[in-house]
């Protein structure tokens, strides 16, 4: 899952949230040296990256790319993903979306002295395009496969991926939601397992 994903998934935890946000950037086991709470954020996120790659929905969305964009279908289907959460949004929080992610800004803001350098360089990009929010629109979403695909040197053709979107819209729409509600049940088990330790 993509950025939104993760954090609507730490729910109301700060640190795991805080865990979570910067889990990509902690490699191996660099994420003992942090508090107990972040460490289990961290974790939450490699268990969520598995679940949500070996998931038959998933691989159901990636079959519909694979032939086009190879091993990138899985990061085109995370971010796909994210925009459905912000789309249908009001479905999963009541607090809207664009509330959300200003306080989401400066919570990291407050704490980025925390963050491994890689993230605190993308924290103030992610707040200056508002990426969150901008994930609810097609517009939005094409931006981010551009900028994608400007990141592989145009290797991925993440570009063209806004046409997949469009024309399978119903099909993955249906995907997500079936799929983000195992999702749900499987992060709020495995925060109270990591919590638990």
């Amino acid at each position: 899952m993509n950025f939104l994903a993760h954090l609507y998934l730490s729910k109301d935890n700060n640190n795991i949230l805080i865990g979570n946000f910067i889990a990509d950037a902690v490699k191996g086991k660099k994420h003992e040296n942090y508090p107990k709470d972040i460490q289990a954020g961290i974790l939450l996120h490699r268990q969520i990256d598995y679940f949500t790659d070996t998931h038959p929905i998933v691989r159901r969305s990636k079959r519909r790319l694979h032939a086009r964009y190879d091993h990138y279908d899985g990061v085109i289907i995370d971010i796909l993903y994210d925009h459905f959460l912000a789309k249908n949004w009001r479905n999963y929080s009541e607090i809207p979306l664009a509330i959300y992610a200003n306080s989401v800004y400066i919570f990291f803001q407050d704490n980025i002295v925390i963050f491994p350098s890689e993230m605190q360089r993308l924290l103030p990009y992610m707040i200056q395009y508002n990426w969150l929010v901008s994930y609810a629109s097609l517009e939005g979403i094409e931006k981010v496969l551009i900028g994608m695909n400007r990141r592989t040197k145009g290797i991925s053709k993440m570009d063209l991926a806004i046409e997949d979107l469009i024309k399978h819209y119903d099909e993955f729409e249906s995907d997500f939601t079936t799929f983000f509600t195992d999702l749900i049940q499987f992060s709020e088990e495995k925060t109270i397992n990591l919590l638990s330790r």
